[in-house]
């Protein structure tokens, strides 16, 4: 077995913000030709929160952000950098992470948006760990927020049914000398895949048009079966190769928080690691695919809960637009 590497962050404190409004399956068979039975049985999602007129995205952001502060024992004036991970910002420019800052109060320290979708938060975290590692900050806040129902279809099932809004977030912070923090962490871009999950209209490649909006190329698109297929694939290789970076062995992993996208990929993922199901944190039934914001609320919720406890070894994986992947590996 190889050397366990020696950790050079740790995460401090954990949040996460949804909305109130929830809506059931049941409420999406009147707007669209779907049912509870069919969406619980294909993804495994029987609600979602969805923001109200008032909330836009840094709100959630700062408001979860708030959260893994006060659960790290740490004020505003202690951050060093925010990261956000989101592809629905209050604007195209600036940054989402700029709003949350002047949200938050903090001082003038950089904030910016990672573009990478569903596998945000594990590029933000793997960021934020590299600022740490070489002394360049001390304490980052990494934020995965979503605000997708204002970029659905609501007339397209194979999308509408799927996403949620939320925010989670964490704090994290130089590690000690007691072998807890960020042990392994791997990111991946396919971009030949771009077309399989993606937002075609409004940008410089296709800037929007009365026809554009009628044909709904500002809202997502998906091709769901490509995005499954490698899913599986992409993330059960890099959950394996953030194991043996981390020189653990699989019976040493307590908990895997993965996207929660399909409770069909999960599964999936499950049988491939040979992780049990119990292993994984499961929160899909109740917020659906929150898509950057997936992991650290199930996060969140697991450490406050008291399933996740301090020492604890945790898998981090999730795969998003791009086609983007990765996965980490925490001991808590």
């Amino acid at each position: 077995m190889t050397t366990p590497p020696v950790p050079k962050s740790r995460i401090l404190g954990t949040g996460h913000y949804t909305p109130e409004r929830v809506v059931p399956n049941s409420e999406l068979e009147k707007i669209v030709d779907t049912s509870d039975a069919w969406i619980a049985e294909r993804t495994g999602i029987r609600r979602r929160h969805i923001a109200a007129d008032h909330e836009v995205n840094s709100d959630m952001a700062a408001a979860a952000g708030r959260r893994a502060l006060e659960a790290a024992g740490l004020n505003v004036a202690d951050l060093d950098m925010i990261i956000v991970g989101t592809i629905s910002g209050d604007t195209p420019m600036p940054a989402c992470a700029v709003h949350v800052q002047q949200k938050l109060g903090a001082e003038e320290i950089p904030a910016f948006d990672i573009s990478a979708a569903c596998a945000g938060f594990v590029y933000g975290l793997t960021i934020a760990d590299q600022f740490i590692a070489t002394g360049k900050a001390r304490c980052v806040l990494v934020v995965g927020v979503e605000l997708l129902s204002r970029l659905l279809n609501w007339q397209d099932r194979t999308t509408c049914v799927l996403f949620g809004d939320g925010a989670g977030a964490v704090v994290l912070g130089p590690a000690k000398d007691d072998g807890r923090g960020i042990l392994a962490t791997r990111i991946f871009t396919d971009g030949s895949l771009a077309g399989a999950l993606s937002i075609p209209g409004g940008g410089t490649a296709e800037p929007l048009t009365p026809d554009g909006i009628e044909r709904k190329r500002n809202k997502v698109h998906m091709t769901g079966s490509e995005v499954f297929r490698v899913a599986i694939k992409n993330l059960t290789g890099a959950s394996t190769l953030v194991l043996k970076s981390s020189g653990l062995t699989s019976k040493e992993v307590d908990w895997v928080v993965a996207h929660q996208a399909n409770l069909r990929i999960i599964t999936q993922v499950s049988d491939r690691l040979g992780f049990p199901l119990d292993k994984f944190v499961l929160n899909i039934e109740e917020y659906g695919n929150t898509s950057s914001a997936s992991i650290p609320i199930a996060l969140d919720e697991a450490v406050r809960d008291g399933r996740i406890k301090p020492g604890q070894n945790v898998l981090l994986c999730a795969l998003g637009a791009g086609i983007s992947w990765g996965a980490a590996m925490v001991r808590m």
